[in-house]
């Protein structure tokens, strides 16, 4: 389970490994570049056209509509991370190696005597570990819960298993089912978000506000019929 302090520490990790990796290119690329200074090339180069006269003029709107349209489908990246941390905790919750229920301890029944912890008909008799709880908390669920196999479901383990499954064996069925489900509706979610956000792609790229230079409507994009010639005046 990641404290605050582990969290911090992988973020000093990683800010440091960027930070490391960028200066090393940087001076790799110092040492390893053309050093050639001319006064063409300290040249002030802005957005790939050179400037002329005074600073104080109209400027290209190609550069803003090329701007924004990146701008808008770049935020769109952000809502890639929520998708990111359902997706992973649901695959983790899938992986076999992790421990996700296990036997609760025993309590006394109503009369002294102890649940028999091999019952095959409650829930009770088991409960989530430690690490399968906070993964489900992490998840947005306050009071996390052993989910419960439907009938069908239930029935399709006992074949699988030939035999009547034990209840940590239900229980991490349902877990692992219940995890399987929402990695694919996380699946279906991004799909379907990454597809309207094609259209829109598509749909920007169709109308031209890609293009560098727009094109102009068809008709106008037809060439000019030439000139009549002219007949001569006579003149009397």
């Amino acid at each position: 389970m990641l404290t605050p302090t582990s969290v911090v520490a992988y973020l000093a990790l990683f800010a440091g490994l960027a930070f490391l990796f960028l200066f090393i290119n940087l001076w790799v690329g110092s040492k390893l570049r053309n050093q050639d200074p001319h006064p063409e090339k300290l040249e002030v180069y802005e957005c790939g056209e050179p400037t002329i006269g005074s600073s104080f003029v109209q400027f290209d709107l190609r550069f803003y509509v090329v701007a924004l349209l990146f701008i808008i489908f770049d935020v769109e990246v952000a809502f890639f991370f929520p998708w990111a941390t359902v997706f992973g905790k649901a695959t983790h919750l899938m992986d076999p190696r992790l421990p996700v229920v296990a036997a609760a301890p025993a309590t006394p029944g109503p009369t002294g005597t102890t649940a028999d912890p091999t019952a095959t008909s409650s829930a009770a008799t088991v409960e989530l570990t430690p690490h399968a709880a906070s993964i489900y908390r992490e998840l947005g669920i306050a009071n996390p819960a052993v989910p419960t196999l439907s009938t069908a479901q239930y029935d399709a383990l006992t074949v699988k298993l030939n035999r009547q499954p034990t209840p940590v064996e239900a229980a991490d069925a349902a877990v692992r089912g219940s995890a399987r489900r929402l990695a694919g509706l996380s699946i279906v979610d991004i799909a379907v978000f990454f597809a309207v956000l094609m259209v829109g792609f598509a749909y920007v790229w169709r109308r031209g506000d890609l293009d560098w230079v727009r094109a102009v409507a068809p008709h106008r994009a037809t060439p000019a019929p030439p000139p009549a010639e002219r007949q001569p005046i006579l003149v009397a």
